[in-house]
Order: structure tokens, then C-alpha cells, then sequence
């Protein structure tokens, strides 16, 4: 099957997308990439790359990528984020149908983390390419908006959420990250159109491992630590992490590490010094293909978001790619991302933003038994097997995509 995939996120970001792809390409689809020019989540366009102009470039040596210009998101703030999401949407109803020109597809696939605006140009492709139009909804517009503080005015929600039903209109078919996803997609489209496609990780990463710095493996393994690893932003709810490792400084041999950067990193550095937190560490960011080293030495992963409700239907992607891991997990979150960790047995979960609960996990964590801990993770590597594993997720997914495009002859 011929499949364009229309996302606004893409290699050399590090995105679950990456993944999708080079399995479908595996399992003999032919896949092409729209994309912008990457920038997340530093917001500075990547070396070897030009914010203006169309580039076009091989994905693992075989995958056709086509850049559009891109406004870089800088430091974030509102101003910056706006005309990142417009100049995508400009770009693409502009220099898609030509860059695209003469190349056929049976499918259109919009992966979409914030912004949805990205859908609109697809939803253009669409029509002149002929082809369904499935959009994978990884984030919920306009309540994350609300939740994360984007947008406060009412009757500007309100106006995104005209622009939300009007994009799913857009679409033949909704797949939801989620099943907790589907009640708000209902709300905008009909339920006839939305599916549940879950998030992806690969069993096995083909990238060469990359060891982290010897000093960070040297900690990892001289302590128990604790570790987060991606963006490090306001829906983390770091302050709740900040401060369960306030509560054990005085555990000596417990360390929380830090691995990633974000809009919350200098807000972390501060927090450390000015509370002397000697057990909170702060490495940097790293290549996905130095997590492997690292997580095979952390004693227990944590992940943790903000306590709002959007929060309570989203499954953090770091969850299947803990659970590959095979390592145990600590959930400091709310809704589906703990039901998960929880029914597969992978670990510890405690309500989101409450940082007492989550210091007596990470003490209960520590206390258990070397081998306690191992069955926890191989617990959570068999379910991620079963409902995670990108291999099997990817062929859903074109099954998926394929019967959209005979459902519409």
C-alpha cells in the first residue's frame, strides 16, 4: 500500500512515529514523509537543515522525506508556538501539492501530537490526491489547551472546538491513543468513524546502541535511582518530583534522575541549588539510542503529569517504551496511564501531583527484593508484548488504513 503520512514531528526528532514507519516500510508499504524542518524539543532547527526552502531527504536509506518551512519554536511562550503551528499549516497548502506532485497514495495518515492544525493541510491533499484520510489523535484539542493554560478565554475554546469538528469532518476515520480517548472524540465526530489504535514501541531498536556518558552510567550504578526520561515541560508536574525528592534527601542511596530537557529545565536547576537537592539529578538530553544503556541500569522509571482530567485519558508514550524496558515503573499520574502500569503488574502508581505518595512508592520500590523488582519487569515486557510491540500495532495499522480505502469506493 502507498501510504503519505502528514506530521509536523519526524526523524531526527524522536518521536514513536519513527518506529511506525520504518515497520511499515519493513512489512512492504511504501511510505512518504511530510514533514517540517526538526526542531522540537530545543526549539532551534537542527544542524544540516534550513528553516526556509523545501528539502528532501532518505529516512533509513529508502523512505522519501519532504520538508516544508518551518517557524522554530524557540524558547516556547505563545507567540513563537502560534506561528510554529501556522507557518506548518501555510507551508504545507502551499508547497505540498507541488513538492508532491505526480506521486499517488492510497492512504493518508496525519500523526498528530499537538497541533491538530497540522491535519489542515492533509485535509487539502486529500481531495487532490484522492486518497482516505485518517488522523491519529495523540492529544485532545481544545481541552489540552484549557489544561496546559494555552488558551483560558471561553469563547476562544470555543471557537477551537468549531475548528475541531470541523477537521474531524475533515477525516474519514479518528484513531484514538486511547479508549478513554473515544467519549471526547464522540463529542465532535460520529462514533462510526473512530477506532482505537494505541501507541507503539519496538520490541528491538535497529539504531546502534550509544553508551550514555560514563559519568551518568557510574551514578546509575553506584545508586538506586530513579528515572524520567523525554520532555521536561509544565504537563510533567515536575514540582511534584522536586518535591518527593526533597522528602528523601536523607535516603543517601536513592538518587531521581532527570534525562531530557524542556521549557522546565532551568526552573529544575534552580530548584536544585536553591533547596540543595544533591539527590536530583539533571544530565541533560541524550539520543534515543543512549536510553537502552541507561535504562538497563535505573532501578525503577518513572513518569508523571499534571492532575487535570485531559491528563487522566492520555497514556504517556513513555509508558510502552518503559515497559519494553522490562524494568519497573512508577506511575505518578491519574486515569489511563496508571490503569495500565497497574494491570500489568509493572509497577507502583500514585495519584498525580502528590509528591508524599510518590516518595513512599519510591521507598516501598527500593525495599523490595532484586528479584521482587526483576518480575515486575518482566511482567510489564509481556504485556507490552501483547498490546504495545510496534511490529503487530503497524500491521493493525495498515489493516486499518486499508479497509478506510475500500470502505470509500
Amino acid at each position: 500500500m502507498r501510504i503519505l503520512i502528514v506530521t509536523q514531528y519526524f526523524w531526527p526528532e524522536s518521536f514513536m512515529i519513527n518506529d511506525v514507519v520504518k515497520a511499515l516500510v519493513k512489512q512492504g508499504h511504501q511510505v512518504v514523509i511530510a514533514t517540517g524542518k526538526p526542531n522540537y524539543p530545543e526549539g532551534k532547527i537542527f544542524p544540516g537543515y534550513s528553516a526556509w526552502g523545501v528539502q528532501r531527504e532518505l529516512f533509513d536509506e529508502q523512505t522519501l522525506v519532504v520538508r516544508i518551512p518551518t517557524w522554530a519554536r524557540k524558547h516556547g511562550g505563545a507567540k513563537n508556538l502560534i506561528l510554529n503551528y501556522m507557518v506548518f499549516v501555510l507551508s504545507g497548502l502551499l508547497c505540498l501539492p507541488w513538492a508532491l506532485r505526480g506521486l499517488k497514495f492510497d492512504a493518508i495518515l496525519v500523526y498528530a501530537p499537538s497541533p491538530i492544525t497540522q491535519t489542515i493541510p492533509a485535509i487539502f491533499l486529500k481531495w487532490i490526491k484522492r486518497a482516505p484520510l485518517a488522523l491519529w489523535v495523540q492529544d485532545l484539542w481544545p481541552e489540552s489547551l484549557k489544561a496546559t493554560g494555552f488558551i483560558r478565554n471561553d469563547k476562544a475554546l470555543t471557537a477551537v472546538g468549531y475548528m475541531v469538528y470541523w477537521i474531524y469532518k475533515g477525516c474519514d476515520l479518528l484513531l484514538a491513543q486511547s479508549k478513554a480517548f473515544i467519549p471526547p472524540l464522540n463529542e465532535y465526530a460520529n462514533r462510526s468513524k473512530i477506532r482505537y489504535q494505541p501507541n507503539s514501541f519496538p520490541q528491538q531498536s535497529t539504531d546502534t546502541p550509544v553508551d550514555a556518558p560514563a559519568e551518568l552510567l557510574a551514578l546509575l550504578e553506584s545508586k538506586f535511582c530513579v528515572v524520567f526520561a523525554g520532555n521536561l515541560g509544565q504537563v510533567q508536574a515536575l514540582d511534584c518530583v522536586v518535591g518527593a525528592a526533597e522528602q528523601l534527601k536523607n535516603h543517601a542511596d536513592i538518587a531521581i534522575v532527570l534525562v531530557g530537557s524542556g521549557s522546565k529545565s532551568e526552573w529544575l536547576a534552580q530548584q536544585k541549588e536553591a533547596r540543595a537537592l544533591h539527590n536530583l539529578e539533571l544530565p541533560g538530553r541524550f539520543p534515543m539510542q543512549s536510553m537502552p544503556s541507561i535504562f538497563n541500569r535505573a532501578g525503577a522509571l518513572l513518569v508523571s503529569l499534571e492532575d487535570d482530567p485531559i491528563f487522566e485519558l492520555t497514556i504517556p508514550s513513555k509508558i510502552q517504551a518503559y515497559l519494553a524496558a522490562g524494568k519497573p515503573v512508577l506511575a505518578s499520574l491519574n486515569g489511563e496511564g496508571a490503569k495500565v502500569v497497574l494491570e500489568a503488574k509493572a509497577g507502583l502508581a500514585s495519584p498525580a501531583g502528590n509528591s508524599e505518595a510518590l516518595a513512599a512508592n519510591i521507598l516501598k520500590i527500593r525495599a523490595m527484593s532484586g528479584e521482587e523488582r526483576s518480575e515486575m519487569g518482566r511482567q510489564g515486557k509481556s504485556y507490552f508484548l501483547e498490546y504495545f510491540e510496534t511490529e503487530s500495532q503497524a500491521r493493525q495499522l495498515a489493516e486499518t488504513l486499508g479497509a478506510m480505502r475500500k470502505d470509500k469506493k
